[in-house]
């Protein structure tokens, strides 16, 4: 009886693709930047007060992942589309911006954990402000 040849005669012929480091990616720092941002606000999460770890802390939560969600959107969406996604990051990043502030007046987060976070989003924010700003000089017309 022939067998028929199941096995490869290459072994270990299959390469992974290569994995996107998005902490240490140097073509999307706002993605760099936010990947910190959030990793300093989950650890902040954890020691928020019970309820409001389960409110507001879920709202920022979110916000924040959908902030990296959108940073990556526009950092690989096509010129055209480009500037409405940044817009979309740049709303995102000022409700997140707004739910922070609450939860400080709340007293759910203290003076530094807030203004270290504060610090970091103004940043990103002065980044999204820029890229918009770079791309709208790139798409006005010439006159």
């Amino acid at each position: 009886m022939n067998q028929l040849p199941f096995h490869n005669s290459q072994k270990n012929s299959f390469t992974p693709p290569p994995r996107l480091d998005l902490a240490n990616s140097n073509d999307l720092p706002i993605v760099a930047k936010l990947n910190t941002s959030y990793k300093l606000w989950h650890g902040f999460l954890i020691k928020l007060p019970r309820l409001t770890r389960y409110t507001l802390g879920v709202k920022v939560d979110n916000l924040f992942s959908d902030c990296l969600e959108l940073a990556l959107i526009a950092g690989y969406t096509a010129r055209a589309e480009k500037y409405v996604a940044i817009q979309k990051l740049s709303i995102r990043l000022d409700l997140l911006k707004f739910f922070l502030k609450v939860l400080w007046e709340l007293k759910g987060l203290d003076n530094r954990k807030y203004t270290t976070l504060s610090v970091q989003l103004t940043e990103i924010g002065k980044m999204v402000g820029g890229w918009m700003t770079s791309l709208k000089k790139e798409t006005l017309p010439i006159v």
